[in-house]
């Protein structure tokens, strides 16, 4: 299967305009995201299926989307997510929106890209709990699942690599282009408030922009959490150092992206941080050392929730049934 160009009607005049305002765009630490340019459109197509499929779960109930659900932001809105048989997660749910732009996958980046990523939760038993085994001959035993891999991929054996390679294929499209920011860099001046224009700057001469910058306003870099006060948590997680062992990587995360923000709350590793004024707070007194008045952290909130782009926009799947062969999902076991 040949990899096509694939531009949404809807964003050609977002496009047309990032090609020709470049040059202002250029002249910020924030660029503007750019539309799907190439994509393998049969990978997508059967891609978005293994993501709201929950048969890849041991429970038949948990998918992709439960936990990065494309109708809030990318997220599930918990502090942590609940896994299999209604367990804590350890940590807070990323957005997948825009992931695609983000320097290694997960907050402690372990998962390089999205394709590894993908078969990470499959044999989590603390998310899907199922095993990759498993979940091949769950798909195995449906035909139609059958024949479409076939098709897209040129193989009589469906493998975990096609399986991430799919989910993988149809995150990249994920991407949320066109906010009032971008078309603020893209040209439009009247896209913004005054009252976000002086939060963006406010954002930019803090110190902010040191770590959210690029088109993601984020996910591009790892930061510890809590550079000039230590920050305090009820979380295990360790970041980094959960890898590494070593303790300079302790609370070392990565940067999250700012894009959707007003959509991907709480905030933080651990989801402490309930509202944006919460986090834009605590961000300022622990990262920065600066204390914003109420005024301030108004006006960076206001900025934030500019980065708001089109979200994704499609038909949801329809699964091909189960048979008499599928193995049966055990929600309680």
């Amino acid at each position: 299967m040949k990899t096509r160009t694939l531009l949404m009607p809807s964003l050609w005049a977002a496009a047309v305009m990032t090609i020709s305002c470049n040059v202002f765009a250029a002249d910020e630490p924030i660029q503007p995201i750019r539309p799907v340019q190439q994509i393998n459109l049969a990978q997508v197509e059967l891609g978005k299926k293994l993501y709201f499929d929950p048969r890849l779960s041991k429970s038949g109930f948990i998918s992709c989307n439960s936990c990065h659900n494309l109708s809030m932001g990318g997220t599930d809105n918990l502090k942590t997510s609940i896994g299999h048989n209604w367990q804590e997660g350890p940590i807070n749910s990323p957005t997948v929106l825009n992931s695609s732009l983000n320097v290694a996958q997960f907050w402690d980046g372990r998962a390089a890209d999205l394709k590894a990523q993908a078969g990470g939760p499959i044999a989590n038993p603390g998310e899907m709990a199922a095993s990759h085994t498993l979940a091949i001959d769950v798909l195995t035993s449906i035909p139609q699942y059958v024949t479409e891999f076939k098709q897209v991929f040129g193989q009589d054996q469906i493998t975990i690599d096609e399986v991430t390679q799919a989910i993988a294929e149809f995150e990249k499209t994920l991407v949320t282009p066109n906010s009032r920011f971008d078309q603020w860099l893209l040209g439009d001046k009247d896209a913004i408030t005054a009252t976000e224009l002086a939060g963006y700057n406010l954002f930019k001469t803090s110190g902010c922009i040191a770590c959210h910058n690029g088109s993601a306003v984020g996910g591009n870099s790892f930061q510890k959490m809590g550079v000039v006060e230590p920050y305090k948590t009820m979380s295990t997680a360790e970041g980094v150092a959960g890898l590494t062992g070593k303790d300079a990587d302790r609370f070392k995360f990565k940067v999250p992206t700012l894009r959707n923000v007003a959509l991907t709350y709480p905030y933080f590793h651990d989801g402490a941080a309930r509202t944006l004024a919460e986090a834009v707070d605590i961000m300022g007194r622990l990262q920065l050392g600066k204390k914003f008045t109420k005024e301030e952290n108004a006006k960076i909130v206001a900025f934030l929730k500019a980065l708001t782009g089109d979200q994704p926009a499609f038909l949801l799947p329809i699964l091909p049934p189960s048979t008499d062969q599928t193995p049966p999902p055990k929600p309680f076991g």
